[in-house]
């Protein structure tokens, strides 16, 4: 059986913009003047959530574990009883001291008096300078154990005010590592931790030429505290609330010549908080974000729509239109671009006619048939 002939024909075959027969005309192109340009810089980032405030409850005595009384997982506040510890022994240490405190007041009050009698007796017949040094030592004797005394009663009501554990800070508690029941002392490590919910930190690397720029250019408005911080979160959705730098490191990293640079930002819940129950909040301690930097006013630079901007193994270069209309390649250093606009640092002049629309038929020194771009190419953010 002959099996049919394949049979190629020039009609299948698809001719390059660069290899077109001679005569064939210019390739349209869309164009744009490279002009000054109001935009809003920004500057993004890769930042790392932490908790503004940090605490790991521990026990300040060692007994017994009474009761657990928090949800693992939910929000605490400043000042809630979260660990009850055995408080029999710690009650009855303090009504010991207080009884010993007792009997020395009852002992100081009467060497009081000897003394005072000692004293009295002093100027008479009966009356002997060595009685009343006894009776002063042994008032001061008296004095010193009640002083004593008080010290320890104090002592023992702060060992019992240790059997209840308080949420020093507000924010959400970690699993308890200790069940009821067991022995806990200062030994014991950590019971459960606390982090700070609202607001949050973020903490993120900056090149120390960018942050020297942005401090420069709002040395006016209070440097980089007048910079707009916003954050993408993990899954890319952007995060509402727009944050503060409100520090940054003394130290230049001496193998990135980075800064590191720390912003403060709200945390709220996605939903009503609910006593006793677990809240969920956007931003979770220790977590990888986007951020962004966004100056907080307009600044005026030299640039080109982003389409317009090519790369290959040498660096960004455009397609200017030159004399006889031939498309010339153009190298371009860019600087801080949106989206939409590419800042041009250096390599065009205000003026020059760029390629915008059609550059895939564009080859360096072809001619070609330029024309605005349709639609005009958007500026801004």
């Amino acid at each position: 059986m002959r099996l049919p002939a394949i049979v190629l024909t020039t009609s299948l075959l698809t001719v390059p913009a660069w290899a077109q027969a001679p005569g064939a005309p210019p390739p349209s192109v869309g164009v744009v003047k490279a002009q000054q340009t109001a935009i809003t810089e920004t500057a993004a980032f890769v930042g790392r959530v932490q908790a503004v405030d940090r605490v790991a409850l521990t026990a300040r005595v060692t007994a017994f574990l009474d009761q657990r009384l928090f949800t693992e997982g939910a929000e605490v506040q400043q000042g809630d009883l979260l660990y009850r510890l055995e408080r029999a022994p710690f009650e009855t240490a303090v009504a010991q001291q207080e009884g010993t405190l007792a009997d020395s007041s009852a002992k100081l009050a009467n060497a009081n008096i000897q003394l005072a009698r000692a004293q009295q007796l002093l100027g008479t017949p009966a009356g002997q300078r060595s009685t009343v040094d006894d009776a002063q030592a042994n008032q001061r004797s008296q004095a010193a154990q009640v002083a004593v005394a008080t010290a320890l009663l104090q002592q023992a009501k702060i060992n019992l005010a240790y059997t209840e554990i308080r949420a020093p800070i507000a924010g959400k508690i970690s699993r308890g590592t200790v069940t009821v029941g067991n022995v806990v002392s200062p030994s014991s490590g950590a019971l459960a931790s606390i982090v700070s919910q609202d607001p949050m930190y973020v903490t993120f690397p900056v090149a120390a030429r960018v942050l020297t720029e942005l401090q420069k250019r709002y040395a006016d408005k209070g440097g980089t505290r007048a910079v707009a911080v916003h954050l993408t979160l993990p899954d890319g959705a952007a995060f509402g609330p727009t944050g503060t730098i409100d520090y940054v490191d003394p130290t230049v990293s001496p193998t990135t010549d980075t800064i590191l640079v720390r912003a403060r930002i709200t945390n709220p819940p996605l939903r009503a908080p609910e006593p006793g129950k677990p809240v969920d909040r956007p931003l979770i301690d220790g977590a990888f974000v986007g951020v962004t930097l966004e100056g907080i006013q307009p600044v005026t630079v030299l640039g080109v729509p982003r389409v317009a901007v090519l790369s290959d193994q040498q660096g960004d270069f455009v397609y200017v239109i030159g004399d006889g209309n031939k498309a010339e390649q153009r190298r371009v250093r860019l600087g801080q671009s949106t989206p939409a606009v590419a800042v041009i640092a250096s390599g065009l002049n205000d003026g020059d006619t760029v390629i915008t629309e059609g550059i895939q038929r564009v080859r360096p020194n072809s001619v070609v048939n330029p024309s605005p771009a349709t639609p005009p190419a958007a500026a801004g953010r």
